[in-house]
């Protein structure tokens, strides 16, 4: 089926989609940019060098992002994935070992990932989102294109579709090129992390096979609460080796101030009877193993000074290649092909892949608000989460207030996105800015905020609430400007250190409170009406593990749940006429392995839009990457 590209998505719900030709959804109009907040490197470039870490170069660089290769089973090519299309539209192409002849081998906007060849070259096996928006494996002929979903079927996909995961990730041929093996959360739970209650979830992952007609799926390798992944076949085609960690790691590793206190273990399995065999021991994150024959299994070690290539054969000295990340050797692990990453931020106002063809697409820094006369605030998280206003397309910037200078905040728990100026939203008549001050995220019921308020000249600073009755954050003007709404965190491990939303009356400082849950991110609609906001909601035996939409009146009444999938959603705004909602959602699945992201906190998160009832749910965005913070510019700001 031809897919036009940019007719992609906004039609329908992510799962609706599966059953309905992606030719008939029509094109809007022209209209105003769509900002998001991208997580992920801002460039990667391929690079292959000897097994033994000799004579490394470059070997593509498109200038954009380029990750995830492979080689053919000969040596003579590799499969790798590219942006080259634009940035967040991951495609898949092939090119010599040498770099040339680069051909391109998907064009979709779909996600297509993690490619690899089969044995005689003349298919491959990757990822894609496609046909519904869940990562599947799917299957392509090399010579005629012709595609096919694997795993996409009843039988196959989770038992509870709506609810529950059922991602397919990083396939692997068998050496008779009658299989495939891959890692799937199928049929297990959305969960967050630290027992359920963080708001990232965790990623549990089983190894399964199938065969390449799509029958015979077979789970061989299981632990509870544990990720498997990456499976990569001997030689023999008898057994499969994997990593192996905590179901709870696969949140840890994201963040480097927890990444070098996990561990994972490089597991193989029988793949007749099942008997496992550990090949390695000891602490250190250990990931993408692979056999290099039927006895030797070389893999990286991820994370801090041990960081390198390292080999289960005894004495084999630890390849050091700086920056190097998901590493694949050749079949006869001569050489090996992998991608660095860049880390330099990215531009306010950079273009990014657009699925809508008549609204583009544009990086911004985190939860950008307008004013009326269309200027922008936003929090410089980039930086030292300072507030900054600007034009819509990142011009004329100045900052009003300045972390370093006037927070005497933290540096470190600054530097670390702990702490900062966070949330400013505009006054309804455009002079005046609203904010919070102080530490947040896991900081909340310890440290300390407050809001405050500054003109948007910078001048008459002032502070609006008091920082040791309750940590506050997430403020919001009302529609008549004499309230702000706000959340409250208190220390009570009990109730995760949140306390509800509370409206603060600007002129007799009054403070009542509207709600007692464990709620956050409130923001007030266009017309004064109603609140929006996220609250976390109780799963059995956990204590939070899903996050839903709200919306009440400012009295508190009228409580309205907008959104009810087990997996979480946030990041809510109103559009600028307040008649729909954009908000991020981990509804579609992960994209990948959680354990290849690298600071990538919510790899599953998507942008959706909605309308203000809760109805016509709509996936935006499809890449690999989190998205959030989502905002359109309002159109006479353009």
């Amino acid at each position: 089926m031809t897919v036009d590209r940019r007719k992609f998505l906004g039609g329908a719900t992510a799962f609706a989609l599966a059953s309905q030709p992606l030719a008939t959804l029509a094109a809007p109009a022209t209209q105003s940019p769509l900002l998001l907040n991208r997580i992920g490197p801002s460039a990667s470039r391929l690079y292959i060098a000897n097994a033994d870490g000799s004579n490394e170069r470059l070997l593509i660089d498109s200038g954009t992002l380029d990750y995830n290769a492979s080689f053919s089973s000969d040596g003579q090519w590799i499969v790798f994935t590219s942006e080259r299309d634009g940035l967040g539209n991951s495609n898949l192409y092939r090119a010599r070992a040498d770099g040339t002849q680069v051909e391109r081998l998907t064009d979709s906007p779909a996600v297509d990932d993690a490619a690899v060849f089969s044995p005689d070259g003349s298919k491959v096996a990757f990822v894609s989102t496609r046909d519904g928006f869940l990562a599947n494996i799917w299957v392509l002929d090399l010579q005629t294109r012709k595609l096919r979903n694997l795993t996409g079927i009843k039988g196959v996909q989770a038992d509870d579709l709506q609810n529950s995961p059922s991602g397919f990730f990083r396939p692997s041929w068998s050496p008779d090129g009658q299989w495939l093996a891959f890692s799937s959360d199928r049929n297990t739970e959305w969960k967050g992390h630290h027992d359920g209650a963080g708001w990232e979830h965790t990623q549990e992952l089983s190894i399964y096979v199938i065969r390449v007609d799509g029958t015979g799926l077979r789970r061989v390798a299981s632990r509870k609460d544990h990720c498997l992944g990456s499976p990569r076949w001997s030689g023999d085609g008898k057994r499969i080796v994997f990593y192996e960690t905590l179901a709870e790691y696969t949140y840890w590793v994201l963040r480097p101030d927890l990444l070098l206190k996990i561990d994972s273990q490089i597991v193989s399995v029988d793949v007749d009877s099942g008997a496992r065999t550990v090949h390695t021991e000891g602490p250190g994150f250990k990931i993408s193993p692979q056999y290099i024959g039927n006895d030797e299994i070389v893999y990286r070690r991820k994370g801090g000074p041990a960081e390198g290539l390292y080999s289960t054969v005894p004495g084999r000295p630890v390849v050091k290649l700086e920056g190097l990340r998901t590493p694949a050797w050749s079949t006869d692990g001569r050489r090996v092909v992998y991608e660095k990453f860049t880390w330099r931020g990215w531009t306010q106002n950079q273009a990014l892949y657009s699925w809508d063809a008549g609204r583009p697409y544009r990086y911004t820094d985190v939860w950008p608000a307008f004013a009326k006369d269309g200027t922008m605030v936003l929090t410089a998280k980039g930086e030292d989460s300072s507030v900054d206003i600007m034009r819509p397309d990142g011009s004329a910037r100045r900052r009003v207030y300045d972390v370093s200078r006037q927070s005497g905040l933290d540096p470190v728990l600054v530097k670390r996105g702990l702490a900062g100026a966070f949330f400013p939203v505009w006054s309804p008549d455009g002079e005046w800015i609203v904010f919070g001050v102080g530490e947040w995220f896991t900081q909340r019921g310890r440290g300390r905020a407050k809001l405050m308020r500054v003109r948007r000249d910078g001048s008459g600073l002032e502070q609006l609430t008091d920082d040791s009755i309750f940590n506050a954050g997430f403020p919001s003007y009302s529609a008549d400007g004499k309230e702000v709404v706000f959340r409250i965190a208190n220390e009570d491990p009990k109730s995760a250190s949140l306390g509800g939303l509370a409206v603060l009356n600007l002129e007799t400082r009054q403070i009542r409170r509207i709600t007692a849950g464990y709620d956050n991110m409130p923001i007030w609609s266009p017309d004064g009406s109603r609140i929006l906001f996220n609250r976390g909601v109780r799963n059995p035996n956990s204590i939070w593990s899903n996050f839903d939409l709200y919306t009440v009146r400012p009295d508190g009444s009228d409580l309205q749940r907008l959104t009810s999938h087990p997996a979480s959603d946030g990041h809510p705004v109103w559009t600028p006429d307040g008649k729909q909602i954009l908000y991020n959602s981990g509804m579609a699945g992960y994209r990948d392995e959680a354990c290849h992201y690298d600071q990538t906190f919510q790899p599953y998160g998507q942008l959706f839009v909605m309308d203000a009832d809760g109805r016509n749910k709509r996936q935006i965005t499809d890449s690999i990457w989190e998205d959030s913070t989502p905002q359109y510019v309002p159109p006479g700001a353009r």
